[in-house]
C-alpha cells in the first residue's frame, strides 16, 4: 500500500487539506476543530497577507485514496532576508501513526523548498512564527487554546525518526482566575506607581490605528532579538486590527507609558475554543448564533494573552519590570470583574528567563510545552 503525495490546488484540494485532522483527532476529547471558514481564509494568499512576502505549498498524503496525512512547505522572504540561514520551514503537520506517512510528507515538504535552494528545514509553523507555531510535546490531557496547536504524542518520535533534532521549546503557562497578585508583586507595582512615572491605560478602539501602530511598535522593539522573530508588516498590522475590532473591548488590551511615551503592552483575546467545540468546524446553520452570542452577551471563561512586550530600554529595570507586571495585572483585574476561570500566557521562549520569572512570580504556571525542530536538507 503505497502513499501517494498530491500537492493542494484549488477549492477542493484545500477543503481535503483541511478535512484531513478530522480524521486523526477523531478519538481525542481535547482536540477543537477549527472554523472551516477562518482557515479557508487563511489558505488564501487574497486574504492572508502572509503570502505578500511568502509562498507555499500544501499536501496531502493518501494511501489506497484516502487521505492520511498532511502537510505545507513554505518560504518566507522577511525571514530569509533577515537571518540569511538557508532555513525553509514546514507546518499544519497531521499524520496517522505511520512512518511511511511521515516520511513522505517530509520528503515532499523538503523536495520543494531545496527546489528554491534552502539547506534546512524547520518547523511547525502554520505558517509563520507570528501565527501557530511548535508541535506539542507536553501537555496534551487538556485542549488547545485559540491560535494554538494540538497534536498527537507520536509525532515527536516520528520527525526524530526522520532525523530531525529540537531547536527551540516555547511555553505556554496558565493562571487562576481567582487568584489575586501575590504581595510582593503588588508592592513593587504600588512603589512604582506611586513615582508617578508610569501610567497604564486600556486600549482605545476609538484611536485604533493609532494604539494598534503602539502594540506592534512595541512587540517589534522587545522581541527584536529573541530567536526566530519576524516583524509585522503593516498589512499584518491591518489584518489584526479588523480581527481585534470583532473580538475583543478596550479592556481586553493594556498599555504602560513611562513618561508618556508608551513602554509596555499586553494583549488578551478570549478563547473562543471553548465556544466553537461541538461546532465540528461549521457555523451553519446555528454556529453563528452561538458565536455571536458568547462574543456580545457572555464573558469568556478563558482568555489567552498572545502578545506582551517590554521595549528594550526598560529592560532590567525596576520600572520595567513594574510596567511589566502592570499591563498583566490591570487586563486580569478586568476578566477578574467579569468572572473568568483562567488565563492562558503563551508562548515565551524557553531560555526567556527574565520573563519567565515575572511570569511564575505574579502566578502563572507552565502546563503545556511546544517544540521547534529543525534538520538538514540532503
Amino acid at each position: 500500500m503505497t502513499v501517494t503525495i498530491r500537492p493542494v490546488s484549488g477549492k477542493a484540494g484545500k477543503k481535503a487539506f483541511l478535512d484531513v485532522p478530522f480524521d486523526i483527532y477523531r478519538d481525542d476529547p481535547n482536540w477543537v476543530a477549527p472554523l472551516y471558514i477562518e482557515r479557508f481564509e487563511h489558505l488564501d494568499p487574497r486574504k492572508n497577507p502572509y503570502f505578500q512576502h511568502a509562498e507555499a505549498q500544501l499536501f496531502v498524503a493518501e494511501r489506497d485514496g484516502m487521505p492520511v496525512g498532511r502537510i505545507s512547505a513554505q518560504l518566507c522572504k522577511l525571514r530569509s532576508e533577515r537571518y540569511g540561514d538557508g532555513v525553509g520551514q514546514f507546518g499544519f503537520l497531521d499524520a496517522t501513526d505511520d512512518p511511511a506517512v511521515f516520511g513522505a510528507l517530509v520528503g515532499a515538504a523538503e523536495n520543494w523548498l531545496k527546489s528554491r535552494g534552502c539547506t534546512a528545514l524547520q518547523g511547525p509553523f502554520s505558517f509563520s512564527i507570528n501565527d501557530e507555531m511548535g508541535l506539542l510535546v507536553d501537555g496534551f490531557d487538556t485542549p488547545p487554546n485559540m491560535m494554538m496547536g494540538h497534536g498527537r504524542p507520536y509525532y515527536a518520535g516520528r520527525l526524530e525518526e526522520l532525523g530531525f533534532a529540537k531547536a527551540k521549546d516555547v511555553i505556554a503557562y496558565t493562571f487562576d482566575g481567582k487568584k489575586p497578585l501575590p504581595r510582593s508583586m503588588k508592592s513593587t507595582l504600588d512603589k512604582a506607581m506611586a513615582a508617578k512615572d508610569i501610567v497604564i491605560r486600556p486600549f482605545s478602539k476609538k484611536n485604533l490605528r493609532r494604539d494598534l501602530d503602539i502594540v506592534v511598535d512595541i512587540f517589534n522593539d522587545a522581541w527584536s532579538e529573541n530567536w526566530g522573530f519576524v516583524p509585522f508588516t503593516g498589512e499584518e498590522i491591518t489584518a489584526l486590527g479588523n480581527n481585534l475590532k470583532m473580538l475583543v473591548n478596550d479592556n481586553y488590551i493594556a498599555i504602560a507609558e513611562f513618561r508618556g511615551q508608551p513602554a509596555a503592552m499586553a494583549v488578551t483575546l478570549p478563547n473562543i475554543n471553548r465556544w466553537i467545540t461541538g461546532l465540528n468546524g461549521r457555523l451553519l446553520p446555528f454556529g453563528w448564533a452561538k458565536l455571536a452570542w458568547h462574543l456580545l452577551a457572555r464573558p469568556p471563561s478563558s482568555v489567552r494573552m498572545p502578545l506582551m512586550g517590554l521595549k528594550k530600554a526598560h529592560h532590567g529595570t525596576l520600572m520595567g519590570a513594574a510596567m511589566t507586571i502592570g499591563v498583566i495585572d490591570r487586563v486580569r483585574r478586568y476578566h477578574q470583574s467579569r468572572g473568568f476561570e483562567q488565563a492562558e500566557l503563551s508562548w515565551i521562549l524557553e531560555d526567556n528567563l527574565p520573563m519567565r520569572r515575572i511570569i511564575e512570580q505574579v502566578g502563572g504556571e507552565p502546563y503545556k510545552s511546544y517544540r521547534i525542530y529543525q534538520r538538514s536538507i540532503a
